[in-house]
């Protein structure tokens, strides 16, 4: 059935599939980044984190942020369980890494700092955990 409900919820899908896919792409290509010798491919690579971020990984987050808010406006009833609040809470420190993700990479591109690859490495799997664990909430819905 077609209803702004499930609408809302199509945008939250496609929107968490391009933030957070976008994100575990960019953590991968800051590895890349920051192991990388040849000026020639860190230009190239820079480029394509840049693109990634501005194309994908930004736009998926509004794209997620706005219709979660259109689901809650739809159905207001989720703002009283448990899991919903839990979910609220790791979709912020998601926000806070991709925020974070983004300004290194800016501060790497303007000269100002490093890529280290074991900040990569954590920054990927911190959203690769924080995935997993939103998806279970979502679907099992424990807590309710």
């Amino acid at each position: 059935m077609s209803t702004p409900l499930n609408w809302a919820l199509v945008a939250h899908i496609i929107g968490i599939i391009y933030w957070l896919g976008g994100l575990i792409v960019a953590g991968h290509v800051l590895m890349r980044l920051g192991n990388e010798s040849s000026p020639d491919a860190r230009t190239a690579l820079g480029d394509f984190e840049d693109k990634l971020l501005k194309r994908i990984v930004h736009p998926g987050a509004a794209i997620t942020v706005l219709a979660g808010i259109g689901i809650l406006a739809a159905d207001p009833e989720y703002l009283r369980q448990t899991w919903l609040h839990i979910k609220l809470v790791l979709v912020v420190v998601l926000i806070a890494l991709d925020l974070l993700m983004t300004a290194r990479f800016r501060a790497y591109r303007a000269g100002k700092g490093t890529l280290e690859p074991q900040y990569a490495k954590f920054f990927y799997g911190s959203v690769a955990v924080l995935l997993f664990v939103i998806v279970i909430l979502a679907v099992l819905k424990p807590f309710s």
